[in-house]
């Protein structure tokens, strides 16, 4: 079975960090920069910045930020927000990112995940999809921060942006997001039975268990955690410790075996 990946993630707004509830209500919560180094060194796998205003002064100061994190990073660093171009992309890349990620941009222009992904690989394209179940119980696609709804259907778009050329899905749960209470289960299902590529679950993480569902009952490949971690409520190496327990690989580090 392969190794499981617990991705931290930073929202960046302004040079800070911050976090909400359903994308609303943001509260700062620290440095990005020294963050990052916190939870690295707590065996994080994964780090994203995600430039929730994405703005070009905004993604200008995130290329910033994220060039001075991925100098002091070992582990993989996804970049997201603002993204709009093929060279977007490739300031993102030469700023330090492994991978980039693509929300808007690419519901408007699908075509975006396929120049991508035929420049630079699509080991460094991900598709972010930011999902909320409407009045039917269909999960649609939203877009511009969770404020705006298309009419696509977010397993039906996980496919298309695959077979466009993305090699891992983002998934959000707009519902979830924030509020604690587990990612959405059967979203997660549903796309990681429908896509080839990796799935990260992101959206709901309130305790070490969440992250263990979002796997074995998600099928999710990673789990994205954020809140949590930056209140204080508990730390990589514990959540990691519950699904070493539960029977889940995970990557062994110096700080987790400590714990």
């Amino acid at each position: 079975m392969l190794t499981r990946r617990v991705i931290v993630c930073l929202d960046v707004k302004g040079a800070r960090v911050v976090k909400g509830v359903q994308f609303e209500g943001l509260r700062d919560v620290g440095d990005p920069v020294a963050l990052s180094e916190r939870y690295e060194r707590e065996g994080a796998d994964e780090i994203t910045f995600l430039d929730i205003s994405a703005s070009a002064d905004e993604r200008a100061t995130l290329l910033d930020v994220a060039r001075r994190t991925a100098e002091r990073l070992f582990i993989p660093l996804t970049i997201g927000g603002g993204v709009r171009t093929s060279d977007d992309v490739a300031r993102a890349l030469r700023a330090g990112a492994d991978k980039v990620s693509m929300n808007s941009a690419i519901v408007t222009r699908p075509a975006l995940l396929t120049e991508a992904a035929d420049r630079f690989g699509a080991q460094c394209v991900v598709a972010s999809i930011d999902a909320k179940r409407d009045a039917n119980g269909v999960y649609k696609v939203w877009v511009k921060g969770g404020r705006e709804e298309t009419p696509l259907e977010a397993v039906a778009w996980a496919q298309e942006c695959v077979a466009r050329g993305a090699g891992e899905i983002l998934l959000t749960s707009i519902d979830r997001d924030g509020a604690r209470t587990g990612y959405d289960l059967a979203i997660t299902r549903a796309v990681a039975d429908a896509v080839h590529v990796p799935v990260i679950a992101s959206g709901g993480a309130g305790t070490a268990q969440h992250l263990v569902d979002g796997i074995v009952t998600g099928g999710a490949d990673a789990v994205l955690v954020a809140g949590i971690l930056h209140d204080g409520v508990t730390t990589v190496q514990a959540l990691k410790q519950v699904m070493r327990e539960a029977g889940l690989p995970v990557r062994v580090t110096t700080a987790s075996v400590a714990a």
